[in-house]
């Protein structure tokens, strides 16, 4: 089983995830949410941009329900959010971002996220 970890909004006090998969590698990164029919509340992925990535951007394609999706910079502050991106589209291109938080749709409103917030990834409740 994958180390979970979750993502805390240090700004509202408030979970934003309680278990991300962490997506490492090249095959999990391109696999992301690929193939599941749903993704239960307080369940996501955290990928992590590459070194030399100067933006990150995602797609939906084959995706089969909608999610939010969060980008955060190299300090943990949300850049930009994607609320409820459905099947079939991009999201943002959104530069410095880091890091890309895949959450169930309505996640980030659940836990009053905004952009400037600072998250923080730890380990996951899940898997101590």
């Amino acid at each position: 089983m994958a180390t979970l970890v979750r993502a805390i909004n240090r700004t509202r006090g408030t979970i934003l995830c309680e278990r991300l998969e962490q997506a490492v590698t090249s095959r999990e990164r391109s696999r992301g949410l690929l193939g599941r029919q749903s993704l239960e509340p307080g369940a996501g992925m955290l990928f992590i941009a590459g070194r030399l990535t100067p933006f990150l951007w995602m797609h939906m394609f084959f995706m089969r329900f909608p999610i939010d999706i969060v980008f955060l910079n190299r300090d943990g502050e949300v850049l930009k959010i994607d609320h409820q991106l459905r099947p079939w589209r991009f999201s943002s291109l959104v530069f410095g971002a880091r890091q890309a938080l895949e959450l169930a749709a309505g996640s980030a409103a659940r836990s009053q996220t905004q952009p400037g917030d600072q998250i923080v990834i730890e380990p996951s409740v899940a898997s101590r």
